[in-house]
């Protein structure tokens, strides 16, 4: 049997808290290395220029297979997919607000995450971090499930290969895009104030 990931009562779904796992991040540069893309290339992130905006998620489920054992009931693991879906729904609309670059970045590899984009449908790649080479050079925040080591949801706006903002953490996941293009509109607005 098919499970629908799309549909998802966030009312019953633990809501994760700030740790304060992710505030060293914002002023710190990416580290220069490479990624591998679901469009068969590597990427290094520390070297692309204007804005990117990179969502770090857990892990994409399928739905021809099973979630990890209790994964509902830990705060920030689900809603990957959802998550997945909202930024392609608002593709269009970051890039209108000047966003250069948009990927989305897990631990799984390239081969598995190259069939949620299809399945998604998804106008951008996914990143691998299977080494944890990213993770471990920006200290990531990061939990275990079922003995398996894992990023926690957040979201990274990058200017020239420095971080400028971080979401964390992400809650409810499918609305993380419209909380990134309020923030990008009001930096838009900070910048190019209206006179009358």
């Amino acid at each position: 049997m098919m499970k629908n990931l799309m549909k998802v009562d966030w009312s019953i779904i633990p809501i994760p808290v700030d740790d304060g796992a992710a505030k060293h991040l914002p002023g710190q540069k990416l580290p220069n290395l490479n990624l591998a893309t679901t469009d068969g290339n590597f990427i290094n992130l520390s070297a692309l220029k204007g804005c990117t905006v990179i969502y770090i998620y857990p892990r994409t489920a399928r739905p021809d297979m099973p979630s990890l054992e209790g994964w509902d009931m830990i705060p920030g693991a689900k809603g990957c997919t959802p998550q997945s879906c909202s930024f392609r729904d608002h593709f269009n609309e970051l890039c209108e607000l000047n966003v250069d670059h948009l990927f989305g970045l897990s631990t799984q590899d390239s081969k598995y995450q190259t069939e949620a984009v299809e399945r998604l449908h998804l106008p951008f790649p996914l990143l691998s971090d299977e080494q944890f080479t990213f993770a471990k050079a920006l200290n990531l925040p990061m939990f275990e499930a079922s003995s398996v080591t894992l990023l926690k949801r957040l979201t990274m706006v990058i200017q020239d290969g420095m971080i400028e903002h971080v979401f964390y953490p992400v809650f409810p996941p499918d609305q993380n895009a419209k909380d990134v293009i309020k923030w990008l509109r009001s930096r838009l607005l900070k910048k190019n104030p209206i006179s009358f």
